[in-house]
């Protein structure tokens, strides 16, 4: 692989010798003319000092290639930030970003447990990080659904989707071989939600470029996923028109206790956690909440059960094919991140809408529908927005194309193949991945991913293991943190395996110090395993810590 990487760096910058072994250009003289691929403008080349917020003495590169005028009128371009370590460890890591993308955000490679001090920058790799293409802000006049505006031009489709990815990262890699004047050894990958689906796009798309992926809790079916934010707003607009008073935090806790109570013995260990979540979903039916007679207390209504039971089924078209997947109750449903957004957020410029309400209904309207439609930037407006989209005609809207969007949305953000996924190419190249996903993420169906990851296995005869380990993380929403051990490293364990050749198995885990929703988690410690493998308790009845657990 490593060979390609040369070929494109003489390609890229003439003054390169065939060999990839170069003076050392200074941070500063990266921005001269000659010194950088003449594709790209950069903007700033300094040289920045640790700091307590970026505890690391780096080269602070930023700059913007693919500058063009969009059919929109707006003016587009790729940005991005590099960062680069003085003390280097030979390797680079491309961050993926998350959400509507649209911003530079600090290029520091979070490595997305719930311990935020730990980045790659900090153990000494180089990280690059974009705004995937388009300006986030670019549509003020377009209120709240402004971040989503870039839908309505396809090549900002296409970069958000995949395309500034690959034009990006043989830019940042000369950038970073001509700073120190030596080869990148290991080139890594790494993101959540959004940033997870980029990962998993860069897997087929651009197979023999990352020796390593880390992939949080991943999108990668996202326009699909949009689909469900209409559906659960109508689904809780059916229990009151203020979707925030549709179910409480009361509500909520009741239903994490009563799964918790069904099925936190299944793994073979009462520890406050569902390890064993296929088990429970023979085992927990939520209509066992539903008030009899005439109580109010300790139960759910009747439209509440229907409204949870309409929502875990996930929305269909009118034939009754599944639009997105099916979902599983776990404890984080009682989480704030999961009533944040899924039901109500603390954002008071929202009116404290949930964000699938407000970012969740923008994308849908204006990125994953063909063709876009444009709508208005009030919280109101978008909830309506959800509430009016009628999901068997409408959801066929992802699929669609027309003369101006040639491409639609599945086509251009969810991985080839992933209906089917085989991964051939990523796997010949000896690369490997670590998928990790919540059992109580409300915002991508962790059965989505186990559906991908079995579908990959079966079709690789039981060997998807040998280069995709998957990882489900109890009581996990979206993100580290809520009823969960939050306090874990996946990126170690995955250079391990690509760099030494060790395969991981169970990973352990912590809680961190201000993470209040884990409760009774607090001071202990757990062990995450690879599907299908289950954390069970180990045959060491007097055994403490991480030695508690085995995986069966």
């Amino acid at each position: 692989m490593k060979h390609i990487h040369v070929v494109a760096a003489a390609m890229l910058l003439p003054w390169l010798a065939p060999s990839a072994a170069q003076a050392a250009i200074a941070c500063a003289d990266l921005a001269k003319d000659g010194n950088h691929p003449s594709t790209v403008t950069l903007t700033e080349a300094v040289d920045t000092p640790a700091t307590e917020e970026v505890p690391v003495a780096h080269c602070l590169v930023r700059g913007q290639t693919m500058e063009r005028q969009g059919i929109d009128g707006k003016a587009y371009a790729i940005r991005f930030e590099l960062r680069l370590p003085n003390a280097w460890n030979e390797r680079f890591v491309h961050q993926f970003n998350g959400g509507n993308d649209g911003a530079v955000v600090p290029a520091l490679g979070m490595l997305l447990g719930g311990r935020k001090s730990e980045t790659a920058l900090g153990r000494g790799y180089a990280v690059v990080s974009s705004n995937a293409g388009h300006d986030g802000k670019a549509n003020p006049d377009k209120g709240l659904a402004g971040g989503a505006a870039f839908g309505f031009d396809p090549e900002a489709r296409r970069d958000y989707g995949y395309a500034a990815v690959a034009t990006l990262q043989p830019i940042a890699e000369e950038i970073v071989e001509a700073h120190y004047g030596k080869p990148i050894a290991f080139r890594y990958g790494l993101g959540s939600s959004n940033g997870g689906r980029h990962a998993m796009v860069a897997a087929e798309r651009m197979p023999d470029v990352f020796d390593g992926l880390l992939v949080g809790y991943p999108g990668f079916n996202l326009p699909r996923a949009a689909v469900q934010h209409a559906l659960d707003i109508q689904a809780w607009s059916r229990v009151d028109e203020d979707i925030a008073k549709s179910f409480s935090r009361d509500d909520l806790k009741l239903v994490a206790d009563s799964v918790l109570g069904a099925c936190d013995k299944l793994d073979g260990m009462e520890d406050g956690v569902i390890a064993d979540a296929d088990s429970c979903e023979q085992s927990f039916d939520i209509t066992s909440l539903t008030c009899e007679g005439d109580a109010t207390s300790g139960c759910l209504s009747t439209k509440q059960v229907d409204a949870l039971k309409t929502s875990l089924a996930g929305p269909v078209d009118a034939s009754g094919n599944a639009l997105y997947s099916r979902w599983i109750v776990d404890t984080g449903i009682a989480s704030g991140n999961w009533r944040t957004w899924k039901i109500e957020s603390p954002i008071e410029a929202w009116k404290n809408k949930p964000i699938i309400g407000v970012m969740g209904a923008a994308s849908l309207a204006q990125v994953f529908t063909t063709p876009p439609t444009a709508v208005g930037g009030t919280p109101e407006a978008l909830i309506a927005f959800l509430r009016d989209f009628d999901i068997a005609r409408d959801g066929q809207k992802i699929f669609a194309t027309d003369e101006t969007f040639q491409q639609s949305a599945i086509d251009f953000m969810v991985p080839p193949g992933a209906a089917d996924p085989r991964l051939e190419a990523f796997r010949q190249a000896g690369h490997k991945m670590i998928v990790f996903h919540g059992n109580s993420d409300p915002v991508f169906s962790v059965l989505d991913t186990v559906n991908w990851y079995r579908k990959l296995d079966q079709n690789l005869d039981g060997s998807a293991s040998d280069f995709v380990k998957l990882y489900r993380i109890p009581g996990m929403p979206h993100g580290a943190g809520g009823p969960s051990f939050d306090d874990f490293d996946f990126f170690a364990p995955l250079v391990d395996w690509v760099e030494k050749g060790r395969a991981p198995e169970g990973i352990p885990a912590g809680v961190t110090e201000g993470n209040e929703e884990a409760g009774s988690l607090q001071g202990q410690r757990f062990v995450y395993c690879p599907y299908p493998s289950v954390t069970r308790a180990s045959d060491d009845p007097g055994a403490e810590g991480e030695a508690r657990y085995a995986c069966r």
